[in-house]
């Protein structure tokens, strides 16, 4: 009996050993993917105009609120719709490559606010201005995209407020309120999330 478990056990090991080469073999791939998006996405904007940091590590495109509202406001300014509609398409441009477009599953607007006041205040503005982005964007009255663009990017796009619940520390460690209001481009992978919970899981079964 004690061989028969012994035997089930070393079975077992070799399928969680399979399963966990095959899920690092595609998490590779798309760690393989999201740096040359990253790359791709700092090639598009690092001589543009737009003055536009790309996450290193992320890919994550990040703008100071100051930029698309006035304060406390969610209603886009003029020069925040310039902005965008010089950003978005050289953005959904890359996206959308060929290259990349089958393994994006989502594309996040990120609304953040200040630690300033109430935290539901705070949530309702960075929704709101999230929502605003994405209306702006992909809007029927829109044309700074091409209609298939547009459609193509209603399938991705989610529009969320956070609030204060990720603020900016500056380097002394204390917040910084400017930083903090922001709004955020972020893109997911197909499966990332999910390859990453199961290596983890397999992981700590087989260092058991």
């Amino acid at each position: 009996i004690q061989e028969k478990t012994l035997l089930e056990q070393h079975e077992l090991l070799d399928k969680l050993q399979a399963v966990m080469s095959e899920q690092q073999e595609k998490l590779d791939n798309i760690i393989g993917v999201r740096s040359e998006l990253v790359e791709a996405l700092k090639e598009e904007f690092d001589n543009s105009s737009l003055h536009i940091s790309v996450d290193q590590k992320t890919g994550a495109i990040t703008f100071d609120s100051s930029i698309l509202f006035d304060y406390n406001k969610t209603e886009l300014k003029e020069s925040g719709k310039k902005f965008l509609a010089d950003f978005l398409p050289r953005y959904v441009k890359v996206l959308l490559d060929p290259r990349y477009k089958d393994y994006i599953s989502e594309i996040l607007i990120e609304g953040h606010t200040d630690t300033d006041g109430d935290y539901l205040f705070n949530l309702e503005l960075s929704q709101k201005r999230a929502y605003s982005v994405a209306e702006f964007c992909l809007d029927d009255d829109s044309n700074i995209l091409t209609a298939r663009e547009r459609e193509a990017l209603r399938e991705l796009v989610s529009a969320t407020g956070r609030s204060y619940s990720s603020p900016v520390y500056d380097q002394n460690g204390e917040i910084d309120m400017d930083a903090s209001r922001r709004v955020e481009f972020l893109f997911r992978l197909t499966d990332e999330e999910m390859i990453r919970e199961m290596l983890e899981i397999l992981n700590s079964e087989d260092a058991e």
